[in-house]
């Protein structure tokens, strides 16, 4: 939607007319946005690109009111009403915050009026840097069970290499799976001059696509409108057969972790490939300070996550039960609230 900070009036003029079309033939349209911290460098005049938080957290602030004004104005032109909806992460790490934002996007919709969905730029603590919007897309996706996303890009889609650079590259038309090859191939066919570019996107899509939903990742004049026409348009990713349940999803991917667990080679294979439960016997290290019912990351003994999950133990708690039998628990606490530390089914496998 900006180019080196300036509006692309025509861009905004098209996605507003593709858009209003859709939802006047009774599809139901989110749109996920991003701009508020460029427009906030363009209305105060900000030339020189800031690293620090707070001053981001400022330009997003001011920018916003002028990006949802950009958006009113050009969506009146077609008598479709909109909705702002400011999303962070800790508002998806809430179950009751979650399922909050999940009604409140279905009753928008049910009203007839588009949400216009963004993430929360003046009150992230975390670093602020394209891509995180790609991501937000992709959970806003699963919040809402959608049928389809489609991510904006600079380029047709995913190509083999970078189309500027080498006119050889050509673009991929379909991906079943998104493996490590696809995302080296995403990090060599970047060609957007902002952080993450189609990496971001790749990593949006893996996550959309394990929710079951499809994906097109694709740019040019009439993207949207040729998707809906059924041209061959952009790169489509297939939905995983074997999809996470929407709690699932939360666990995953709405949770930002609060510590990690190393577990040994004997509870990774037990989790991965026999379904089980992780149990304290399995636990060689503990990470970070968290409470129980709060998420975590599972490690193996390489330090990589393969999977997340809610405790139902305290990091003080597993510190003394770590590595010993469930049978154990309670002599070595006192008390037990269960045999396990992770159940199954409040485990995900990433």
């Amino acid at each position: 939607m900006l180019k080196d900070d300036k509006v692309d009036f025509s861009f905004v003029e098209r996605l507003a007319r593709d858009i209003a079309t859709l939802f006047w033939k009774g599809k139901e349209v989110i749109l996920v946005s991003s701009g508020a911290i460029g427009m906030g460098r363009k209305e105060l005049q900000v030339e020189k690109r800031l690293d620090a938080i707070p001053p981001k957290q400022a330009l997003a602030s001011v920018g916003q009111t002028h990006l949802m004004n950009l958006y009113y104005r050009v969506f009146q032109k077609y008598h479709l009403p909109i909705g702002q909806v400011l999303l962070s992460a800790s508002d998806l790490s809430r179950r009751s915050s979650y399922l909050n934002a999940r009604n409140t996007l279905f009753t928008l919709l049910k009203l007839k009026v588009l949400p216009i969905v963004n993430e929360n730029d003046t009150v992230a603590v975390e670093e602020i840097k394209f891509g995180d919007n790609d991501t937000l897309s992709a959970l806003v996706a699963g919040l809402v069970d959608a049928n389809l996303l489609l991510i904006f890009s600079d380029i047709e889609g995913l190509y083999t290499a970078d189309p500027k650079k080498n006119p050889q590259a050509r673009l991929i038309k379909e991906v079943k799976q998104i493996d490590k090859h696809i995302e080296r191939v995403a990090k060599a066919a970047s060609v957007e001059g902002r952080v993450g570019g189609m990496r971001t996107k790749i990593k949006a899509a893996k996550i959309a696509t394990r929710f079951g939903i499809p994906v097109i990742i694709g740019g040019g004049k009439n993207f949207l409108e040729d998707v809906f026409c059924a041209r061959e348009v952009g790169t489509f990713f297939f939905p995983q057969k074997k999809h996470l349940a929407s709690r699932k999803r939360w666990i995953a991917y709405g949770h930002s972790p609060k510590g990690k667990l190393i577990v040994d080679q004997g509870a990774k294979k037990a989790l991965m490939e026999e379904g089980g439960s992780l149990l304290p016997a399995g636990i060689i290290e503990i990470r970070g300070n968290f409470e129980a019912g709060e998420s975590v990351s599972l490690l193996d003994e390489d330090g990589k996550e393969f999977a997340r999950g809610i405790v139902y133990y305290s990091a003080k708690e597993l510190e003394k039960i770590k590595g010993v039998k469930s049978s154990l628990i309670e002599k070595h606490l006192g008390y037990k609230y269960s045999d396990e530390v992770i159940h199954r089914d409040n485990l995900v496998i990433l």
